[in-house]
């Protein structure tokens, strides 16, 4: 009988399968979600040296982090929202780590994103997809590519003006059908959250974290080089930090492909 984990480790080595990393740097030129003044800020990635072989440490190097949890390329645990504060094995520390590694579909809305900025992903766009690859598996991470993961300059990135930000999404209803009828381990996008950047006025506001965590799955923002995956057959590998009650953590997302 074949073993598939030497299989795995060797289609690897041969490169019949090759790795992408779907993640963007971590830095202090990070962008940060903006809130209104309001409601507590997420502060700017902060690094501080410890020591870089010298004086304060002669052979070694290393530094001290300060950084929120939804910084960067980020997982938001379902206790992220308050929809799903009560569910049990919600949090960063408590969910099964089966469930950091699973296939991966990837809907290409890239021109559809560049022509709009406010657009979203709709169930008729969601229906039109399948019709080409098949059903959306249950327990899979649905991907929205957008390329905004492009927007390289940090205003840009945001793109926020005086009624908020405007970016991509997805709609309330496909955010159920997704996640009541196709059973989606969660949603992964390119922007700096879940939730189209007008969100704030949908029915429910914030859909993509009001049902995506009060059904108990995950979200993936701030992803990267989602153009280097095919639309079915990558397996993503998205674990977050090990907080404890942590309602998310920074993330080195890794897809596996074919090559």
């Amino acid at each position: 009988m074949n073993d598939p984990l030497a299989s795995f480790a060797e289609a690897l080595a041969l490169g019949r399968l090759r790795v992408v990393d779907c993640s963007q740097p971590l830095s202090p030129a990070t962008p940060v979600i903006r809130l209104p003044p309001e409601f507590a800020a997420t502060p700017p990635v902060r690094v501080e040296r410890l020591s870089e072989y010298d004086d304060a440490g002669p052979a070694w190097y290393w530094n001290v982090l300060h950084l929120g949890e939804h910084t960067g390329t980020h997982f938001d645990a379902p206790v992220h929202w308050v929809t799903g504060r009560e569910l049990p094995a919600a949090s960063t520390d408590t969910i099964d780590p089966a469930r950091f590694i699973a296939p991966a579909c990837v809907i290409d809305c890239s021109e559809d994103a560049r022509r709009d900025e406010d657009f979203l992903l709709t169930p008729a766009r969601v229906a039109a997809w399948e019709r080409e690859h098949g059903p959306v598996p249950a327990g899979a991470w649905l991907l929205m590519r957008t390329d905004w993961s492009r927007r390289t300059d940090p205003d840009a990135f945001l793109n926020m003006r005086d009624d908020g930000a405007h970016t991509p999404g997805f709609s309330p209803d496909a955010v159920r059908l997704l996640v009541e009828e196709r059973g989606v381990l969660g949603l992964g996008v390119e922007t700096v959250g879940t939730d189209a950047g007008q969100a704030h006025a949908f029915d429910p506001p914030f859909p993509a974290h009001h049902i995506l965590h009060g059904a108990g799955r995950f979200g993936l923002a701030s992803l990267a080089n989602l153009d280097r995956l095919p639309p079915t057959g990558a397996v993503l590998i998205a674990a977050p930090l090990k907080i404890v009650h942590g309602s998310g953590s920074p993330v080195r997302a890794l897809a596996v492909v074919p090559a």
